[in-house]
């Protein structure tokens, strides 16, 4: 399977651009030269190399935009839908249809007594910066042969008197010609290239980034695991200690001590039920059936849970799904929904929405808040670790883990603030992807 270059479509469609151009001052000089100068060209066939020309730029435009739709942006020859990517191959054999076509051109017009056989060099040029090592050296041979055989192998033109101005004087203007044209189409050209691979530098940049913030957070989970167990048996001792104390005679006489017991109890499920979500998050508590539910069902489930811990009142919640689908419970998304419930909580400390709809088969979960809003620098380094506007050690990493989590499971988030007040965090993910396909016997 052929590697694609990571800027091909960007250096196919430049070519293409640039052929257009190309095309437009053949046509143009081929006309000047045989009807306003005078000069015997065969223009059937030279026109009809410039056709052909013209055909394949359309064919490379057609394939260049289907390549464009069907590109999975993972740098592989063929992507999921079936379509060819822009490799190293495919910018070969433009470039060498280009020089083919050059050397017919040349043919019918003195060959290398043409002064435009300098544009040979172009190519050459083209070929160094887009292709690779081997194909550039193939892109060179293939010149050099055509510029020998022109040598020998042209159709010499018949200058008219009017334009026999002394020797070599209307050569040195075609080369004068020709040399401004190279000039002009390699600044262009290699202005237009630098752009891409400059392009191609940044999303480098970018993947390092995600692959940099990827190992941050396996670094954080190895760390939650390994915490959550050695927490696991502690916390399994203080629910035996905290349940005995409960039968003792001498302190169920006192319903002081018994209340602070129920609530040491509340507590300890409450860090056991935690550490118990960390570890399914980390997948090592994964042998279990999964929990199936519905989407109306599981909402419900994440704000009675919430609303639990932070009062009835504390939350309104608008259902305005239309349909209720069966699906698997995922206790990282219930936990990515109740980080931002606390986010809200934690910016407002008074009333705060959650909304659930579906749009284009996306699971649409908007959470607001009535407080002062994000800052500006939140919004611009929105999703990057360690930017709050807390103040204290370790804030932000919450937002953080909500964008990775949901890129993670196909979903995004996005922020905003409303202009009325207040902040706006929307999670969107593809049913789909937590659809139950149960299988019927």
């Amino acid at each position: 399977m052929q590697q694609a270059e990571p800027s091909g479509r960007d250096n196919m469609r430049l070519l293409i651009n640039m052929r257009w151009l190309a095309l437009t001052g053949q046509g143009a000089t081929v006309i000047l030269v045989h009807f306003a100068l005078g000069i015997a060209l065969p223009v059937i066939a030279m026109l009809a190399i410039i056709g052909a020309l013209f055909t394949l730029n359309l064919i490379s435009l057609a394939r260049t935009e289907r390549s464009e739709e069907g590109s999975d942006d993972r740098g592989e020859g063929i992507s999921d839908s079936g379509r060819e990517e822009i490799g190293n191959s495919q910018l070969f054999a433009a470039l060498l249809l280009d020089v083919l076509a050059l050397t017919g051109l040349l043919y019918f017009s003195g060959g290398a007594t043409n002064p435009f056989i300098s544009l040979y060099l172009l190519q050459i040029v083209l070929g160094a910066v887009l292709l690779r090592s081997w194909s550039s050296w193939i892109i060179v041979g293939i010149n050099s042969i055509c510029f020998l055989l022109l040598v020998q192998f042209h159709i010499p033109l018949n200058l008219p008197e009017k334009l026999h101005l002394g020797p070599f004087d209307l050569y040195i203007l075609g080369t004068f010609a020709s040399f401004a044209l190279i000039a002009v189409l390699l600044v262009l050209y290699v202005t237009r290239i630098n752009a891409n691979l400059r392009a191609g530098d940044a999303k480098l940049a970018a993947m390092r980034q995600h692959a940099a913030e990827e190992d941050h957070i396996f670094r954080m989970g190895l760390l939650a695991s390994g915490a959550a167990h050695e927490l696991g048996t502690p916390l399994a001792s203080l629910a035996v200690i905290v349940n005995d104390w409960t039968h003792y005679e001498k302190l169920k006489g006192d319903p002081v001590i018994m209340e602070e017991l129920d609530d040491m109890r509340i507590a300890v499920d409450r860090c056991k039920l935690i550490v118990g979500n960390i570890l399914l998050s980390a997948g090592q508590a994964r042998g279990e059936n999964p929990v199936i539910t519905t989407v109306f069902a599981f909402l419900e489930e994440v704000v009675s849970d919430w609303r639990a811990r932070h009062g009835g009142d504390a939350l309104t919640f608008e259902n305005l799904l239309t349909e209720d689908e069966n699906i698997v419970s995922d206790s990282a998304l219930k936990q990515v929904i109740g980080n931002i419930l606390d986010n809200a909580r934690e910016a407002s400390g008074t009333q705060i929405c959650l909304a659930a709809m579906l749009d284009n088969g996306n699971l649409i979960i908007r959470v607001q808040d009535n407080g002062p809003g994000f800052d500006p620098d939140v919004l611009a380094n929105f999703g990057k670790p360690y930017v709050s506007t807390k103040g204290k050690l370790g804030g932000g990493l919450g937002l953080f883990l909500v964008v990775n989590a949901m890129r993670k499971m196909g979903g995004n988030v996005s922020v905003a603030n409303e202009p009325s007040g207040g902040a706006v965090v929307t999670l969107s993910l593809p049913l789909i992807a937590i659809l139950y396909r149960g299988t019927t016997a």
